[in-house]
């Protein structure tokens, strides 16, 4: 069967139709994708924009800032030098004491019959002594007898001393002015020499404890001022009195003490403390830490609008910090810092400046 001329016709408009739509697309992706370079090409030939601060170093101190902790000057525990029974124990815990204080007293027992024995001795040997010095005067005993009967008179007096010690060694003092920290043996327990009785710590002067890094152990010195914060709302000055001459194995780190003068005792050991150090002055620039940022090796520090409005960067070190922003060193003294649109540049690109007051940010 032959196709009609209206058959054909129809054919013919449908295929006309496609075409006209396919060509016309095409154009339009075109289109869009010229309008797309060129816009890129506009992008990439714009100079991206930074918001800068012009800032010129200052002299500044030089701060560390060291987290420690409050200990006793010394603490020891007290023991027994003799064995007894503990029948005394006159101080309470957390007082006080003075230099002999008795912390713990134990049984006497056969100590004073001890003693009373070795004086009768003491005082036989002595008349004996003067009969044999008068028999040698008259001619009647050798000097070698006389040296005998000194030498049983010096035992005798050594007995009575050994005797009267061990009379008070019943007594166990403080051995310095402290607090009695705590009571350790009870009345009615039975010491053996060496057997503690309780604890004893000095707090005057008060010692704190930091510890320096490697790179900080070469810049503070004995006798050095501190300033220190305690957790409980103290403000302190201090002394640097000690640094530990070798570092400490696991932590690579220098165990150092500062002395407080703590008369009154009311400072109390194992509390937490902020110490400020000022080791010395170096220029510095004062800038907001919140525009510290990486270069590719991950140092810290801060971009900045060289000469030829190119991006650099200098890594910094934070030497202070206070409420109004950081103090860092290692920038030049007339820097160009930039305040805002770090993130987006490259170190080396051009950029375009634009100074705080222009972009209307609030300089710190």
């Amino acid at each position: 069967m032959k196709p009609s001329r209206s058959h054909i016709f129809v054919i013919f408009f449908i295929l006309a139709t496609i075409t006209w739509f396919w060509v016309n697309s095409g154009k339009k992706e075109e289109d869009t994708n010229f309008a797309s370079q060129h816009a890129s090409v506009k992008v990439r030939n714009k100079i991206p924009e930074v918001v800068i601060s012009e800032r010129v170093a200052e002299l500044h101190d030089v701060i560390l800032r060291l987290y420690g902790r409050t200990e006793p000057m010394r603490e020891v525990t007290l023991k027994a030098e003799t064995a007894g029974l503990v029948v005394s124990t006159p101080v309470m815990e957390g007082r006080p004491v003075k230099r002999g204080t008795i912390i713990c007293k134990q049984d006497i027992d056969a100590r004073q019959a001890n003693l009373e024995q070795a004086q009768a001795l003491l005082r036989t040997a002595e008349m004996k002594y003067s009969a044999s010095r008068a028999l040698v005067e008259k001619g009647y005993r050798s000097e070698t007898q006389l040296a005998t009967a000194l030498a049983v008179l010096d035992g005798a007096r050594a007995s009575v001393k050994q005797a009267q010690i061990e009379i008070d060694n019943v007594n166990i003092r403080a051995p310095f002015y402290g607090v009695f920290e705590r009571q350790i043996a009870e009345i009615g327990d039975f010491l053996s020499p060496g057997q503690p009785c309780g604890r004893l710590v000095e707090l005057d002067p008060l010692i704190i404890v930091v510890e320096l890094t490697e790179n900080q152990v070469g810049n503070v010195e004995i006798g050095q001022t501190t300033e220190i914060s305690l957790v409980t709302g103290e403000d302190l000055t201090g002394t640097v009195r000690m640094i530990e001459p070798r570092a400490n194995l696991s932590t690579r780190t220098f165990r150092t003490e500062i002395e407080v003068p703590n008369p009154d005792f009311k400072l109390r050991g194992g509390i937490t403390a902020d110490v400020t150090l000022a080791v010395g002055q170096v220029n510095a620039h004062r800038i907001p830490s919140a525009i510290l940022t990486l270069n590719d090796v991950g140092q810290v520090g801060v971009k900045f609008v060289d000469e030829q409005n190119r991006v650099g960067f200098v890594q910094t070190v934070t030497i202070d910090e206070g409420d109004e922003g950081i103090w860092v060193a290692g920038l030049p003294d007339h820097t160009r810092v930039i305040m805002q649109g770090q993130e987006f540049v490259l170190i080396g690109t051009e950029v375009n400046p634009v100074s705080m007051a222009q972009s209307g940010v609030v300089s710190r």
